[in-house]
């Protein structure tokens, strides 16, 4: 019996077998870049981004869903915005704070949690303080309907995958204080910055975690960009892997699974990742775009781990020649045989240079050859 791209993603999540390997690509790149740049395909013009997916025949990675809104309360939260930047300025009893992330798509769409930071809030030792009284007087008001709805919309053209933010340590790293200086600050305020991890930990799992847990999504995206570089494995088992494998047990004692977002180099910590308790790598990136591979990941995880991705965005260039391109896929199915725990994905996006022909010819490869299970010596 045929599946659907809804029962193929659940199945991978059940750990059973789909009738092929599940194909979803995210668009959102491409299309932005086609209507901002007037120059969509004239087969595409008038279609939706979803639509686009469905005529490619690589699905919808419904990522939109929603099942909590984020409130504030005892402070003056005030949202400025300018080309290309937008702002959040937070004014509490001990003073203020800014944090500013690049606009989606270079314009002013409005304020997206996790978004790309521009600027981060946290500069001098005084701000932690300001922060704290941030997380505490942080809100996650259940919003359920809402998911139930999008879940209604996405059907069978895929699954909704559930966005929780990030992990306390990873958010400072990356938003808070920023990649270049974060270490510095660690340990120039280990007091302020340990302080600061536990508060954060335990109003997440207070507000957050009961929420996510009762909700009716079950793929949960919470965590991103963990990497060898930044988060390297003596890191990872002090500030990361306590945290998830808690909240992967909860998860789990609910029928949901642990997926964070691997758009990065994980070559060093893959054990990590397997310790800590995640079920799935969603937009795992591998070589030739960073050093891991697919075979390295597959032999760390087995099928314990899932991979969404397998595809780097650069295969998808027009200088990436087209043999190699073909034999690439081939390869992918080659590795993930017979076919188990995996979805195929672009990591991280179709990016906007992009021959999106190419998408096409990858649901071709997919229908001939990816029917589960996959017998390596049939592919050509």
């Amino acid at each position: 019996m045929t599946m659907t791209n809804r029962e193929r993603i659940l199945a991978v999540l059940d750990g059973k077998t789909p009738d092929r390997i599940p194909w979803i690509a995210r668009l959102r790149l491409w299309y932005g870049a086609r209507l901002s740049e007037g120059n969509m395909p004239a087969r595409f013009q008038g279609m939706s981004e979803v639509e686009v997916g469905r005529e490619l025949r690589c699905g919808n990675p419904a990522r939109d869903g929603k099942v909590f809104k984020v409130r504030y309360e005892g402070m003056d939260v005030q949202l400025e915005e300018e080309p290309g930047v937008i702002r959040k300025r937070f004014i509490t009893p001990y003073g203020s704070v800014v944090y500013g992330q690049i606009a989606a798509g270079g314009d002013t769409k409005g304020w997206i949690e996790g978004g790309l930071p521009l600027e981060h809030p946290i500069r001098s030792v005084e701000d932690y303080k300001v922060w704290e009284y941030v997380v505490e007087h942080t809100h996650y008001d259940p919003c359920y309907e809402d998911y139930l709805a999008y879940e209604q919309q996405v059907g069978d053209d895929g699954y909704p995958m559930l966005n929780a933010g990030d992990c306390p340590f990873h958010y400072y790293l990356l938003h808070l204080v920023g990649y270049n200086n974060a270490y510095f600050h660690m340990f120039d305020h280990a007091n302020e910055f340990e302080h600061l991890m536990t508060v954060m930990t335990q109003v997440e799992k207070e507000r957050l975690w009961p929420v996510v847990a009762n909700s009716p999504a079950r793929m949960i995206l919470h965590g991103a960009h963990f990497d060898s570089q930044m988060t390297p494995p003596h890191m990872f088992k002090k500030y990361i892997t306590p945290y998830y494998q808690e909240f992967g047990a909860l998860l789990h004692s609910k029928n949901k699974r642990l997926v964070w977002h691997a758009d990065d180099d994980t070559k060093d910590i893959l054990g990590d990742v397997k310790e800590a308790g995640f079920d799935m790598s969603e937009c795992f990136c591998t070589a030739p775009m960073v050093s891991v591979t697919l075979e390295e990941a597959r032999a760390a995880w087995g099928t314990d781990v899932a991979i969404f991705g397998g595809i780097p965005s650069l295969l998808l260039e027009p200088n990436y020649p087209q043999e190699e391109f073909e034999q690439y896929v081939l390869d992918v199915f080659r590795t993930v045989a017979p076919g188990n725990g995996f979805i195929l994905g672009v990591a991280d996006n179709v990016m906007p240079t992009s021959v999106i022909e190419r998408l096409e010819r990858i649901s071709e490869l997919v229908e001939q050859y990816a029917n589960c299970p996959i017998e390596p010596a049939a592919l050509p």
